[in-house]
């Protein structure tokens, strides 16, 4: 294990104010995108769109990195240069998602256990000589009648230890990301217990299987309240509660905390990460790891159509500023 390649990646991720795109979407689930907008999913539709993305000039300004789909760090642009040369033609690092999914848990109705440990070691070694410099892993933890139960919050923390672990050993600096989902009818301070229960889960297993916390970056969801439930927590409150939450649980070892977006807005996400950066300097680097809330105005102008490459770069990149000005607390809404 080579700490300090590591601790540089992990640093360089949260750097200059920087964060990640989170461009790791399956093929199904890029599907859905696509069809959102009436493409067909086709290879060379998602290689198109993900080519725009990352061909959109000036982009490492902001982007710090860029997690990829297996598919996405083997593919070639249409002129045959390999997508990965052009992420490190704009000093973006490329990473990759190693997971193998989230599977229903036996024995534990609605509840989740991500797959892909088997077989891990070879993957990680291949993606690094593919170029990749970090990888991620996601675990899903749901709430709704009796659950979380503890055994599944302990085999996912266990899981995502493994793998961080391995992703180590193979010069890979993991992403750990415990994501407690925003679905279900819970309030928020329901998701700030749980939320709390896992990352201290987590931080247990990362301790008792000696993963190396100064080469790791914790990718978490925010404390908010269930899309379903009543009563909808404002801005401030998502904000300090997600802080407090944090402060508690996640030791300062850990270079940086880069938020999944969970199916917020693409302005709620940027707000909720500029509010916790304004209220001033914390234990570690807070940036973002978004998908969706970076993306979607990106895939509504492009549309499909090649003739609009140049409309949705403008939108990734309008997007990457507004929450690297988040990064720094910084941000205004546009009028």
């Amino acid at each position: 294990m080579n700490k300090d390649e590591l601790a540089a990646t992990a640093n360089a991720m949260v750097a200059a104010n920087r964060g990640l795109l989170a461009a790791d979407e399956s093929t199904g689930t890029m599907g859905k995108r696509l069809q959102s907008i009436g493409v067909e999913n086709a290879e060379d539709k998602r290689r198109d769109y993900r080519e725009m993305l990352f061909r959109a000039k000036g982009i490492g300004q902001y982007i710090s990195g860029v997690i990829l789909y297996d598919e996405t760090i083997r593919q070639k642009a249409a002129d045959g240069t390999p997508l990965v040369d052009l992420l490190k033609a704009e000093k973006v690092i490329p990473g990759i998602k190693v997971d193998a999914g989230a599977k229903d848990l036996p024995g534990r109705p609605g509840e989740q256990i991500t797959e892909g440990l088997d077989g891990l070691p070879k993957r990680v070694a291949e993606y690094y000589e593919l170029g990749a410099r970090f990888a991620k892993w996601r675990a899903v933890i749901d709430i709704g009648a009796g659950i979380p139960s503890n055994h599944a919050v302990h085999v996912n923390a266990h899981a995502l230890a493994r793998y961080a672990k391995i992703c180590q050993e193979g010069g890979l600096t993991p992403i750990v990301e415990p994501e407690v989902l925003m679905d279900g009818e819970h309030d928020i301070v329901r998701c700030q217990e749980v939320t709390e229960e896992v990352l201290e889960a987590v931080y247990r297993e990362l301790h008792l299987q000696q993963v190396f916390l100064e080469g790791t970056i914790l990718k978490p969801n925010m404390v908010t309240a269930g899309k379903k439930c009543a009563t909808q927590a404002g801005p401030d409150e998502i904000a300090a509660r997600t802080l407090e939450t944090l402060r508690r649980k996640v030791p300062s070892a850990v270079p940086g905390i880069m938020f999944l977006s969970g199916g917020q807005s693409e302005e709620d996400a940027t707000l909720h990460l500029h509010l916790m950066n304004a209220a001033g300097p914390q234990p570690w680097k807070l940036s973002f790891s978004y998908g969706r809330a970076l993306q979607q105005s990106a895939l509504q102008a492009w549309g499909g159509n090649n003739a609009n490459l140049d409309a949705g770069k403008a939108a990734i990149l309008e997007r990457a500023r507004a929450n690297s000005q988040a990064c720094a607390g910084a941000y205004k809404k546009a009028a």
